[in-house]
């Protein structure tokens, strides 16, 4: 593997990728999405894309263009709400969906990296994860077509403690494609924050691995202990500059009443005396700031 991995532009890095592909793709929601790759890819025309992701972007950002055009075949993923569209191929049978636990999808992705072919887990078990039937594919008419099957459950004692674990496949797939922060020549990469969610263990199922970063440095510049993912598992490095950072859900409330105005002392009372006490029917007013100070509150993750 050449040392230097740097590639000029988003389409060269993913020139390569041919229809059918299975792709690994990091990020977290919105955080960390690889949006200019994911963009190089619709625009090369690649379909019939088989994804694990945790999930698949949202209506016209993220996995959600290549859904939107009819690329993807299939989605492996634990997380599928916040885009409409998405519903709308999977229920009408356009799209095949396999559904996970959000901490057995992120072990699956990092166990293909490991080379362990599968583990166990009690996370599913007693449930239809576990026990198969989960629908994975409609046909147009709304009647399961295709359902997941049983699994292997098995009974063990860590520790003392009996209980059963359910048999869970590791996930190696073609490529991978992800986006950082920053990255070296070399291919060590530095996330912010949520986008390190999925992003290393994506990275590490492929057996390519293209990632975009926003800032590229050279060897050396970014400091070992900083390394969250290294260059072993990076075959390439694109520049793309800042990208646009979106926010998947906003929610807004409704300022709270400012508070009351103070009244002055009464007459014959100094200042920090005791206020009289008002007259029968009479009464006082009493409100507090709000919490936040602005009555707004944006919620969304870093990228």
């Amino acid at each position: 593997m050449a040392m230097d991995k740097t590639v000029a532009t988003p389409a060269e890095a993913v020139a390569d990728i041919p229809d059918g592909a299975s792709l690994a793709v990091g990020g977290f929601g919105l955080s960390g999405n690889p949006i200019q790759l994911i963009e190089a890819l619709l625009a090369q025309g690649t379909t019939d894309l088989d994804i694990t992701s945790n999930n698949c972007g949202v209506d016209g950002w993220g996995l959600g263009v290549l859904l939107s055009a009819g690329r993807i075949r299939r989605v492996h993923a634990s997380y599928v709400g916040e885009n409409k569209e998405f519903a709308r191929q999977y229920l009408s049978g356009e799209l095949e969906l396999e559904l996970m636990p959000q901490g057995t999808l992120a072990e699956k992705l990092r166990a293909g990296g490991a080379g362990i072919a599968a583990f166990f887990t009690r996370t599913g078990t007693g449930t239809q994860v576990a026990e198969g039937g989960l629908p994975q594919r409609y046909d147009d008419a709304g009647n399961v077509l295709i359902a997941s099957a049983p699994k292997e459950v098995r009974t063990f004692a860590p520790g003392g403690q009996e209980g059963e674990y359910v048999l869970e496949e590791s996930i190696v797939t073609d490529y991978a494609l992800i986006h950082a922060a920053v990255g070296d020549t070399h291919g060590n990469l530095v996330f912010h924050e949520a986008a390190r969610q999925f992003s290393p263990v994506a990275a590490m199922a492929g057996k390519i691995c293209i990632a975009q970063v926003e800032k590229l440095v050279q060897p050396g510049q970014i400091h070992p202990d900083a390394v969250h993912l290294p260059g072993v598992f990076v075959h390439s490095v694109v520049e793309v500059g800042q990208i646009e950072k979106r926010i998947e859900k906003r929610t807004v409330r409704a300022a709270e009443p400012a508070p009351a105005q103070a009244e002055p002392p009464a007459a014959g009372t100094e200042p920090g005396a005791a206020t009289p006490t008002p007259p029968e029917g009479g009464g006082t007013t009493e409100a507090g700031p709000s919490p936040s100070g602005t009555g707004t509150d944006a919620t969304g993750t870093g990228a």
